[in-house]
């Protein structure tokens, strides 16, 4: 009898073999071919990843000539409670849902290492929707457990782009919705621009990837748990199939950017917000604030929107808001369809230390009693 690894990997081959052959010969370039000699000379550049919703140590301004950005992710398979009373067999790269967000700028060499540990069950990849050629890095990227794979491509379109999984086949939704996906940020090499060409910087970026599960339910109405990824599949596919999801969600769970997780800021900083949906639409809404540059679509090259309200995230993308923090206290950041928001979980919190301003907003009368009615 098969084992519930060797069934999983069977479908995943079939779904994909088709796929990458048919791109293997429409596209020569598929297969891999020697890196030109003068990449040789290129500095190179070891990047340690972080857990979102932080970003690792990077330049907003280029100060050095393209180089070669050196990347390694781990996928490991693992439970996650994505709430009080539900649990996820999850799938990730590098532990975290979101998979962490990678920052190069225009021009640079991205060189990743996927790791696939010999523990996991399934066939995983990466769909790079910053880079050119071979369903993104995912024909060149296919690896079973316990194997590694090598990835270099060019990154030469700037902007906040949508990494995630995409084995093949009915793999590849089910792998992204478990958590499989994250974001890229390549940067101008001259930094961000606003809409009059002046160059713009923050103080902070923080990267919120939403998701959106679908946990099945047992006859009593609880949230179904399952041994490993494999018992997972058939339930959490017919469910997925129905398009209702049971949870949405900013970083893998609900509250994960509330509470002691909420995102910091000061009065007068400038806050970069990367926000990513790799499978479904969402709109980002700030609470008190607003996007004072605003990337919609993620993509540097246009001159970026302002003083939004709310903004549109595609499935499938990444976009970037900048906001400067002119008030204290504490602002809700949620994704505006507001049943999503309260009710599914798709709510994080901003808090922000400083001084009231009274110009910009005050209670002039405090709640009193009616009288005289």
């Amino acid at each position: 009898m098969l084992t519930r690894r060797a069934a999983l990997m069977g479908v995943a081959g079939m779904a994909s073999l088709p796929i990458l052959a048919k791109a293997a010969k429409a596209d020569e370039s598929f297969k891999p071919v020697a890196a030109p000699a003068d990449l040789s000379k290129l500095k190179r550049i070891r990047r340690e990843l972080v857990a979102p919703p932080f970003v690792h140590e990077h330049e907003q301004v280029a100060t050095h000539e393209p180089c070669i950005v050196e990347f390694e992710m781990t996928i490991i398979e693992k439970e996650l409670q994505i709430a009080d009373d539900a649990w996820l067999q999850a799938m990730t790269f590098n532990g975290s849902v979101p998979g962490p967000m990678m920052v190069v700028h225009e021009g640079d060499y991205v060189e990743l290492t996927l790791i696939n540990p010999p523990e996991n069950m399934l066939q995983h990849n990466i769909d790079f929707h910053a880079s050119t050629g071979a369903l993104g890095g995912g024909a060149l990227t296919l690896v079973n457990p316990g194997e590694k794979t090598i990835l270099r491509f060019k990154a030469t379109r700037p902007g906040t782009f949508v990494y995630h999984c995409a084995p093949g086949g009915p793999m590849i939704p089910w792998h992204v919705v478990s958590g499989m996906a994250g974001a890229i940020m390549v940067l101008p090499r001259d930094g961000l621009r606003d809409h009059e060409g002046r160059q713009v910087k923050y103080d902070r970026v923080y990267y919120i990837g939403e998701n959106e599960y679908y946990i099945p339910k047992n006859a009593d109405g609880s949230y179904m748990r399952f041994a490993d990824v494999g018992e997972s599949y058939g339930d959490t596919v017919d469910l997925m199939n129905k398009l209702i999801p049971s949870h949405v969600v900013f970083n893998g769970k609900v509250g994960a950017l509330t509470g002691d997780n909420a995102l910091k800021a000061k009065q007068g900083e400038k806050v970069l917000f990367v926000h990513s949906q790799a499978n479904r639409d969402t709109r980002p809404h700030l609470i008190g604030g607003h996007g004072d540059l605003v990337w919609e679509t993620g993509k540097f090259n246009n001159p970026p929107e302002r003083d939004l309200e709310t903004w549109f995230i595609r499935g499938g993308s990444a976009g970037a808001a900048l906001y400067e923090f002119l008030q204290p206290g504490v602002y809700a950041y949620v994704n505006h369809n507001l049943i999503e928001a309260v009710n599914l979980g798709a709510t994080g919190h901003v808090v922000v230390e400083g001084d009231w301003n009274n110009d910009l907003m005050e209670q002039v009368l405090a709640p009193t009693e009616l009288t005289g009615i």
